[in-house]
C-alpha cells in the first residue's frame, strides 16, 4: 500500500510540474501558473492521514474547474459620421490659437473653425462678406467701416463688434507675443506702436461705433486690405471662452468658435475632427458632416493612403510619385501665388559677410533644381515676388549658369575664402519633409561642388523648426512664403525690422523706407515701382535671401466626386464650400 501511495505522489509531483512549465509558454498563461501549483500541492499535505487507514485513502482527485459561461459582447457601436471629408495636413499643427500660428497647416484647419470679417470665394480666393454682411471705405481708402451680420459664437452668445476689437487688440497686445502680429501692424494705424511698447491699445485705430458696426484706420490707402482680412491675424475670437479656460480654451471640451465647423476631437500627432456648427449663419450650406484633419507629414505614407481611399484630398505628392500621380484624373497642379527660398542670418558670423551670401546664392543652378529634382514644373526664381499684374518678377542676372557660377567663385574670394580654403562647415535647417531634404542635399553639393564648400543638414520637425527660425537660431535656413493676399507687399513687409517673419534679422533703412512709403501711395504704377525697388536691393544689393522657385501647387482629389473644390493662385480651399456630388 505504501509503494502504491509513493508512485501516486510521484505521479502527483511530475503533474505539478508540467502544470508549472506550461505557464511560462504564454504570456496569458502564466498569470494562472501560481493557482495552478497551489492545486497540486494540496495532495502533498494529507499524506500523514495515508499512513493510519491507508486502505481506505482514495487516490486525490483533482476536479476541473466549469468553464465559465460565454458572455457575447454586444456588437460594437459604429458611429455614423455622415459624409465624411479626410485632409492630409501635413505636420502637427502649432496651435489652435490664432493668434499662436503662422503656417499653412493651421491656416486650412482655422478656416473651418473660425470665420473673420471676410471669407473665401473657393474659386478666385478672393475676399467675400464673412461675419461682415458689407462695408464701405472713406474717399480716399484710408477708412472702413463694416456692418456685422446677426451671427452667434457656437455656445450661442452673440458676437458684436466689441469682440473684433478685443481680438485685434490681442493680436497685437506684446504680452500675446503672436509670431504673426507684425501682418496687421502692416495694415491698421497705431497698431505697431502698440505691438512694439511706444504706445497703447487706446492708439490704435480700430474702434466698435455700435453692437453691429466695427471701424478701421488703415496707414494709408490700401488697395489689398479688403483681401487680408481672411488671415487669422485677423481672426474673432470668443473674448469670454479665452478669460473662462485661459490657454485650455481651445481643447474640444472647452473650445468655442464661430466657423462652419466646430472642433470635436483632437488626438496630437494624429488627427484634428471637426464637425458642423449647427449656430452657424450660414449652417445650411455646409454640406460635410465629419471633416478630419491629419497630422502627418510622411508624404509616402499619405500618398499611400489616398491611392487606398482612406484620404480624399492629398495636399502634397512625394517628388518621386509625381510621375505617376500625373497620370491620374485626380492629380491637380496649378502655378500658386508662392515662393521657395533660403534665408540667411545676416547677423551670423560667417553669413554676416554679404559677398559670401551672393557667392551662395550664385552658386544654386535653379533650374537643374527644378528639373532634376522638384520636378513638379516649378520656375526658377531670383526674387522673391513672382510675376503678378502690373509687377515683373526680378531677372536672372546671368545668359547661363556657367556664368553665375564663376561670378560666385570671385564672390568667394572676396569674402575671404578663396576656393573656400578657410571657410567654416555652414548649416542648413529644414523641417521634416522627404522633399525639402532633397533640395538641401542638392544645395549641399551644389556648394561643394563649385565652391568647394562644406555644408552640414540640419533636420527639426516643424514647431521646432519655427520657432528656431523665429529666433533666428540658424545660419541658413528653409522657408516657404505663400502670398496673404493678391499684391507684391505682402511678400516684402514680412522682410521689416522687427516682423516675426525676419527671422534673418534683415535690416536695411532704405528698403524699410520704401516698403512703408509705398504704403502711402495711391497712385498704383509709383507704388508697385517703389515696390519694386525695395526688392532690387534686397534681392541684388544685400542678397538677404536666396530665392530657389516659384511654387506649382500639387494636390489630388477626386473632383468627379468632391464638388466645391477648385484650383486657385493662392491654393485656398475653404471646408465651408466642399460637397460630395
Amino acid at each position: 500500500m505504501k509503494k502504491t501511495l509513493s508512485i501516486t505522489l510521484s505521479l502527483l509531483l511530475l503533474l505539478t510540474v508540467f502544470v508549472s512549465c506550461g505557464g511560462d509558454k504564454e504570456e496569458p498563461a502564466a498569470t494562472a501558473a501560481p493557482a495552478a501549483t497551489a492545486q497540486a500541492e494540496a495532495p502533498k499535505a494529507e499524506a500523514p492521514k495515508a499512513e493510519e487507514k491507508p486502505a481506505e485513502t482514495p487516490a486525490p482527485v483533482v476536479e476541473e474547474e466549469a468553464p465559465a459561461p460565454v458572455v457575447e459582447e454586444a456588437p460594437a457601436v459604429v458611429e455614423d459620421e455622415g459624409v465624411k471629408f479626410v485632409i492630409s495636413n501635413g505636420a502637427e499643427p502649432q496651435s489652435l490659437d490664432p493668434a499662436k500660428v503662422q503656417g499653412v497647416p493651421e491656416h486650412r484647419i482655422l478656416m473651418a473653425l473660425f470665420e473673420g470679417l471676410t471669407s473665401i470665394d473657393p474659386m478666385t480666393a478672393e475676399a467675400i462678406p464673412g461675419l461682415a454682411e458689407s462695408w464701405e471705405s472713406n474717399e480716399d481708402g484710408t477708412q472702413y467701416t463694416f456692418k456685422l451680420r446677426d451671427a452667434v459664437w457656437s455656445d450661442g452668445v452673440a458676437i458684436t463688434a466689441e469682440d473684433v476689437v478685443w481680438s485685434w487688440l490681442r493680436e497685437l497686445d506684446p504680452a500675446t507675443a503672436s509670431p504673426y502680429a507684425w501682418f496687421p501692424c502692416m495694415f491698421i494705424e497705431g497698431a505697431q506702436a502698440y505691438n512694439d511698447g511706444t504706445g497703447d491699445a487706446s492708439g490704435v485705430g480700430i474702434r466698435a461705433l455700435d453692437e453691429k458696426t466695427f471701424q478701421m484706420d488703415l496707414i494709408g490707402p490700401l488697395p489689398y486690405a479688403i483681401g487680408a482680412l481672411e488671415h487669422y491675424s485677423f481672426a474673432v475670437v470668443p473674448k469670454h471662452a479665452i478669460e473662462e479656460f485661459g490657454d485650455q480654451w481651445t481643447q474640444p471640451e472647452n473650445f468655442v468658435g464661430n466657423g462652419p465647423f466646430i472642433l470635436k476631437e483632437r488626438i496630437p500627432q494624429s488627427k484634428i475632427v471637426c464637425t458642423p456648427n449647427p449656430l452657424y449663419w450660414d449652417a445650411d450650406a455646409v454640406q460635410i458632416d465629419t471633416l478630419e484633419f491629419l497630422s502627418s507629414d510622411n508624404e509616402n505614407t499619405n500618398y499611400n493612403m489616398y491611392l487606398d481611399g482612406q484620404i480624399d484630398w492629398l495636399t502634397n505628392v512625394p517628388t518621386d510619385k509625381l510621375a505617376s500621380a500625373a497620370m491620374k484624373d485626380a492629380y491637380k497642379a496649378s502655378p500658386q501665388l508662392a515662393t521657395y527660398y533660403y534665408v540667411f542670418q545676416t547677423e551670423k558670423t560667417p553669413i554676416d559677410n554679404v559677398n559670401l551670401r551672393k557667392a551662395i546664392s550664385y552658386a544654386v543652378d535653379r533650374e537643374a533644381l527644378v528639373e532634376g529634382v522638384t520636378k513638379a514644373g516649378q520656375i526658377p526664381a531670383w526674387g522673391i515676388v513672382p510675376d503678378m499684374a502690373g509687377y515683373d518678377a526680378l531677372e536672372f542676372p546671368f545668359d547661363d549658369y556657367d556664368d553665375a557660377a564663376e561670378t560666385a567663385r570671385e564672390f568667394l574670394a572676396e569674402a575671404g575664402y578663396p576656393n573656400g580654403i578657410g571657410c567654416p562647415t555652414l548649416e542648413i535647417l529644414y523641417n521634416t519633409s522627404e522633399g525639402h531634404k532633397q533640395i538641401a542635399e542638392f544645395i549641399q553639393q551644389e556648394l561643394k561642388d563649385k565652391l568647394n564648400i562644406n555644408v552640414e543638414l540640419v533636420n527639426k520637425e516643424w514647431g521646432t523648426y519655427l520657432s528656431d527660425r523665429n529666433a533666428g537660431a540658424f545660419e541658413i535656413s528653409r522657408a516657404g512664403w505663400v502670398g496673404d493676399y493678391q499684391d507684391p507687399n505682402t511678400f516684402l513687409d514680412m522682410f521689416l525690422p522687427g516682423s516675426a517673419m525676419n527671422g534673418g534679422r534683415y535690416n536695411n533703412e532704405i528698403y524699410e523706407l520704401l516698403v512703408r512709403e509705398a504704403a502711402t501711395i495711391a497712385d498704383p504704377v509709383e507704388r508697385l515701382g517703389t515696390l519694386r525697388t525695395a526688392e532690387d536691393i534686397m534681392i541684388n544689393e544685400d542678397q538677404a535671401i536666396m530665392p530657389l522657385y516659384y511654387y506649382i501647387t500639387v494636390n489630388m482629389i477626386d473632383t468627379d466626386v468632391w464638388g466645391g473644390w477648385y484650383t486657385n493662385t493662392m491654393d485656398y480651399h475653404p471646408p465651408k464650400a466642399i460637397y460630395k456630388k
